[in-house]
């Protein structure tokens, strides 16, 4: 117990009894016991408040890798989009009209004679 020997111990007791007197010493350990839990307290609040911390920081820190490759995709895709040539969108528009014409004269088509008979 902090490196102090029995021989010692009993002597520490015995200069402590020489100080305060029988009355004091049951006084004095009290007050020393309350001193001692409230430091105790003090330093797990401490530790409580720095494991808060450190844990806000890393979970900061994953948020920011998530966004940064979230952020890196999108702007991947960007960057997909406007290398696209002009005429693709043009095209594409086209080619999409086509075939939805063709698709209504098919349809048209189809229903044209069940239509007359009514």
């Amino acid at each position: 117990m902090f490196g102090i020997g029995g021989g010692e111990l009993i002597f520490i007791i015995f200069i402590a009894l020489m100080l305060f007197g029988t009355d004091k010493i049951p006084e004095a350990a009290r007050t020393f016991g309350k001193v001692m839990a409230n430091l105790k307290h003090a330093t797990n609040e401490i530790k409580t408040e720095i494991q808060k911390s450190a844990d806000v920081q890393e979970i900061n820190s994953s948020i920011q890798q998530v966004t940064s490759s979230f952020t890196e995709e999108v702007d991947k895709v960007k960057n997909s989009v406007s290398v696209a040539p002009p005429d693709f969108t043009s095209n594409a528009l086209t080619d999409a009209t086509s075939g939805i014409n063709e698709i209504k004269e098919d349809f048209e088509s189809l229903t044209g004679p069940i239509k007359r008979q009514r």
